[in-house]
């Protein structure tokens, strides 16, 4: 039997060796955007301790935007960032090697005032529509294809379009200078609050153009590179993401890890970035988000041509990675 001494040295030296085992575990790390959910999930991760528990230490490095996140990834200074699949395919089908694991569904929305008179895509004939990213935004492309598809409106010159950030569009529409406003979900979800109303989601747009159900186009990316280098600790990062989303979805108390960072200023702002964000957590098996991505690929490179997609003309191979180290 151990002394009192000897339990307290035990008890001494076992976090200790917690301490070791961990710091001596192979490193994963992941970009991060100023306001991003990535931050969400990666707070809990640590708060959790589920990285420890998935054989891996998590290193969250800041990143200025998009522009930043990719930079950073193409150039090896992170292991994985939150990115389009288009782009994913775009670079495995030039020659990289590309894994893609789906991390959400939710998109965006094209958002009205409460009070608008717009209630079907017909009514933005004449509108000011501010359009989030560029005049390759594959939410534009589809929303400009649903238009004429359903409404036979060219929304490009029957219809006012500004390009822009998402705040500084939000903020336009807050100030009544835009009629409708294309916007990523944390945008939308932000503005409904203050008397907003969704006339058409991205998912809906999908569904129209042959997806079977809520598809993943962002997960996390990982070079070829990297999982050889060290397949384990990417399959344990993974573990440890769903861990975290099925934490949020079960546990209210995990989003008291999360609030924090939401910048949500008041209980329906947080309640509305909550709904969406569980809204968005993928389900579905890997082989149904890969028939429906390479329907989606075919529909946006139609539309976007070789400025969007690249020479591709399909999703390269084994670019849907299963979360495992052999997959």
């Amino acid at each position: 039997m151990l002394s009192r001494r000897g339990l307290l040295a035990t008890a001494a030296w076992l976090p200790l060796a917690g301490r070791s085992a961990h710091a001596s575990a192979p490193r994963v790390s992941v970009g991060s955007l100023p306001f991003g959910t990535v931050s969400w999930e990666a707070a809990l991760i640590k708060a959790r301790g589920l990285d420890a528990a998935h054989g891996f230490t998590l290193d969250v490095v800041k990143l200025a935007g998009n522009d930043a996140a990719r930079i950073a990834f193409q150039g090896g200074q992170v292991d994985t960032i939150v990115g389009d699949l288009l782009w994913a395919a775009r670079l495995g089908n030039e020659g990289r090697s590309m894994r893609f694991f789906p991390y959400s569904t939710t998109e965006g929305s094209l958002m009205v005032p409460g009070n608008s008179p717009i209630a079907t895509l017909k009514d933005l004939k004449g509108k000011r529509l501010g359009v989030a990213g560029g005049p390759l935004d594959k939410n534009w492309l589809l929303l400009k294809a649903q238009a004429r598809d359903t409404a036979g409106l060219d929304l490009e010159t029957e219809a006012t379009i500004a390009f822009g950030a998402p705040p500084l569009l939000a903020l336009k529409l807050e100030q009544g200078e835009l009629d409708a406003g294309l916007l990523y979900w944390t945008y939308c979800a932000r503005l409904e609050p203050k008397g907003f109303r969704r006339l058409i989601g991205s998912d809906d747009i999908m569904r129209a153009f042959g997806a079977t159900g809520s598809m993943a186009l962002i997960g996390y990316l990982f070079a070829g590179e990297t999982l050889g280098a060290k397949p384990e600790a990417v399959a344990g990062f993974t573990r440890a993401s769903k861990a975290a989303k099925d934490m949020l979805a079960q546990d209210a108390s995990a989003w008291d890890v999360v609030r924090p960072l939401m910048a949500a200023e008041d209980e329906a702002t947080f309640e509305a970035l909550k709904r969406d964000f569980l809204a968005g957590i993928p389900r579905r098996p890997l082989a149904v988000e890969r028939a429906d991505g390479e329907r989606l690929y075919g529909v946006l490179a139609r539309l976007g041509g070789e400025r969007l997609v690249g020479t591709g003309t399909t999703l390269p191979p084994g670019l849907y990675y299963d979360g495992t180290a052999n997959g």
